[in-house]
């Protein structure tokens, strides 16, 4: 594996105002062991087919939903699969799998570990939370019989700790708003420590457009875009009045990435409740999304994924905190999938653009064919053996 990053000294140095993820470990993870990766604005995974991008952004995706307060079970439907394939049961004939992230922000770096038993039994048997060299949370599984974790967090007061018991199948840095009270100092950088890991986490959304059914008029609803991009239209004719200068952007990228000449990017309702896509050619012609190809329709979903935000992108923000203080982290495995070589330039010159603003982050996995090493601000993880 090697990395390689441009960004610039100043982005280096600066310690961020809004939660982001720095880097993902992988201790032993489907194909991965002892595998840490390093995350920037805009981190794109590259390397042949097999070599672990798509393992690398399920876990990344699986501590997001964990953060978010989703079960164990929710989130790894198949956890046998994420146990490395030679990893042998211990005495007890158990496996399992272990996985975490750093998080930076105005609490300085916090770092997670979770430990996850996949057989006899999905459970969390382990994890930590630290910062600054301290040890903020640690679990650990004493009785097998019990549904549940010994939990000790900081406390820095009478006592230097405080235990209780945590469900087994919860992350517990989640759940610490709801069990510590903020009494000591302690207890406040273990809940500042906690919010900063959970906001990055949940403020996360996966993204997979699929051609296939965004070539269908659409049902007018929410407006929120779903994960497979399926109600496209619909999104297109709600962002088009809330933000022109957004939507300008996108016409422009739309120009860039598709076929033929686009002078606007169009939606509209056909009279029985549902809403379809256009493109205009500015010629009297315009073009029925559904008659164009499948990359066209990936790089158009893309480009709008990047120049919205949460309000309209199907993602479960951390309410209480607000917007100007989190940064959306778009997840997009075959980010090229579909797409000629022009478009994925296209595509990742503006997620560059994007990214660089602050108010949105991309992990990506691409093919080796993706010219993504030249451009600025590109942390590139090549995953070729």
């Amino acid at each position: 594996m090697t990395v390689s990053s441009l960004a610039t000294p100043a982005q280096a140095e600066a310690r961020p105002d809004r939660p982001g993820a720095t880097e993902l470990r992988l201790a032993a993870f489907a194909a991965h062991r002892r595998a840490r990766f390093p995350l920037g604005p805009l981190t794109l995974f590259t390397g042949p087919s097999g070599s672990g991008k798509t393992g690398a952004l399920r876990a990344y995706e699986a501590l997001a939903r964990l953060g978010g307060g989703a079960a164990l079970g929710e989130v790894f439907p198949d956890p046998v699969a994420c146990v490395p394939e030679r990893a042998r049961p211990d005495a007890q004939r158990r496996r399992g799998f272990r996985i975490g992230c750093t998080v930076d922000g105005p609490e300085g770096p916090v770092r997670l570990e979770v430990a996850v038993q996949a057989e006899p039994e999905l459970r969390i048997v382990g994890e930590r939370l630290t910062a600054g060299g301290v040890t903020l949370l640690e679990t650990a599984l004493r009785d097998p019989g019990r549904r549940v974790v010994q939990a000790a967090w900081h406390t820095a007061g009478s006592s230097p700790v405080t235990r209780g018991p945590l469900p087994d199948d919860r992350l517990g840095t989640a759940l610490l708003p709801l069990r510590v009270a903020g009494r000591t100092d302690g207890e406040r950088r273990v809940l500042a420590a906690a919010e900063q890991m959970v906001v990055a986490l949940r403020s996360v959304y996966a993204c997979d457009p699929s051609p296939r059914r965004m070539r269908a008029a659409t049902p007018l609803g929410a407006g929120r875009l779903l994960r497979g991009c399926d109600n496209l239209a619909e999104v297109l004719w709600r962002t088009r009045s809330e933000c022109g200068h957004r939507y300008a952007h996108l016409v422009t990228a739309v120009r860039a990435g598709c076929a033929g000449p686009v002078t606007d990017v169009l939606a509209e309702p056909l009279g029985d409740g549902t809403v379809r896509a256009l493109l205009d050619r500015g010629d009297g012609v315009r073009t029925h999304l559904g008659l164009l190809g499948d990359g066209e329709l990936r790089y158009l979903a893309l480009a709008l994924v990047l120049l919205t935000g949460p309000g309209v992108l199907e993602v479960d923000p951390a309410g209480e905190v607000p917007a100007a203080l989190q940064t959306l982290t778009v997840l997009a495995d075959g980010l090229d999938r579909g797409l000629d070589v022009r478009q994925a330039g296209e595509l990742v010159r503006l997620a560059a653009r994007m990214c660089e603003r602050g108010h949105i982050r991309l992990v990506g996995a691409v093919g080796e064919a993706v010219p993504v090493c030249e451009e600025p601000g590109v942390t590139v993880v090549d995953l070729t053996p």
